[in-house]
């Protein structure tokens, strides 16, 4: 199989994103499968591109084994990647400059391929929303998300508004909150987990982390609503930072109103980080099957 390589990229066509430099990894299969999507991800906050190629939890690997090229990026501000400006929303300015930068990429390794299906975890799903809401020029064939819905676990404590305007700087997670909050039970995880995770652990802005709890309500609706291609969610039963039952699930799959088919389910056996649980090659098969799906040609509009 080949091996991931760096993705070292930058922009220079002009955009929002003209001269900003991006890191992540890239991984180009032996044997291409002829008309399949072109994967991208777009990790959450905490952790790296790395996040989807753990060892013996990649979801590279998986897409390599079934002849798909994926493109993990490494979102604004993390790994080397520029970060952007800190006016307005963090996450709307994500999502500018990674359409910018996954335009480039598609130039670069589109050939043959299907279109783009982008893949979110956390944070990162919700970049992934409002991307695909902005309509890219890129041929976007769907939107695969987990880890975030649109109701907190401690609802209460989501509505306070923090005193204080947040810092401009780069904040660390601590290893022992990170394994309580990003997994479920002991007995959902392999014999390597939680440990193996922090390979992917991260700084993380604090400002996205306050700029993502005022605007995610408001974005998710306005965006959510505008997207026209496929949208696949899975969300971690015992996620500790949502309420991950169906209903409010469903209430959060309703807001994609203008996409033609909406697969939302819980997935009993995981929390917020599902790639890293048991079930996680289970869970990256189903979504190389969303988009795969995607790529499967429609039948022309009657005249």
């Amino acid at each position: 199989m080949t091996q991931t390589i760096s993705l070292d990229h930058m922009i220079t066509t002009d955009g929002p994103a003209t001269g900003m430099h991006f890191s992540g990894l890239i991984r180009i299969p032996d044997e291409p499968r002829p008309g399949a999507p072109m994967l991208v991800a777009l990790h959450g906050g905490s952790y790296t591109s790395k996040y989807f190629d753990v060892d013996g939890y990649s979801l590279l690997d998986a897409a390599a084994r079934n002849g798909i090229t994926t493109i993990a990026i490494d979102r604004p501000e993390y790994g080397s990647s520029t970060p952007v400006s800190h006016d307005g929303s963090i996450i709307i300015h994500n999502a500018e400059a990674l359409d910018h930068l996954i335009g480039e990429l598609w130039a670069q390794h589109g050939a043959e391929k299907a279109g783009v299906v982008l893949i979110g975890h956390s944070i990162g799903s919700t970049v992934a929303v409002t991307l695909a809401g902005r309509k890219p020029t890129w041929p976007l064939l769907g939107v695969a998300v987990s880890g975030v819905t649109l109701r907190p676990d401690d609802e209460d404590d989501a509505d306070q508004q923090p005193e204080e305007d947040p810092d401009d700087e780069l904040v660390a997670t601590p290893a022992k909150f990170k394994d309580f909050a990003m997994f479920g039970p002991d007995w959902a995880l392999r014999a390597d987990m939680p440990a193996l995770g922090h390979d992917a652990d991260s700084l993380t802005p604090d400002l996205e982390l306050a700029d993502f709890a005022r605007t995610w309500h408001v974005l998710a609706a306005e965006e959510g609503a505008r997207i026209t291609v496929p949208v696949h969610i899975r969300q971690g039963e015992h996620d500790m930072f949502w309420v991950a039952d169906q209903q409010p699930l469903d209430e959060y799959a309703a807001l994609f109103s203008s996409s033609p088919a909406v697969d939302a389910r819980v997935v009993s056996t995981a929390g917020h980080c599902i790639d890293f649980h048991a079930v996680g090659d289970a869970f990256q098969l189903e979504q190389l099957a969303f988009a795969l799906t995607c790529a499967v040609p429609t039948a022309p509009a009657a005249s």
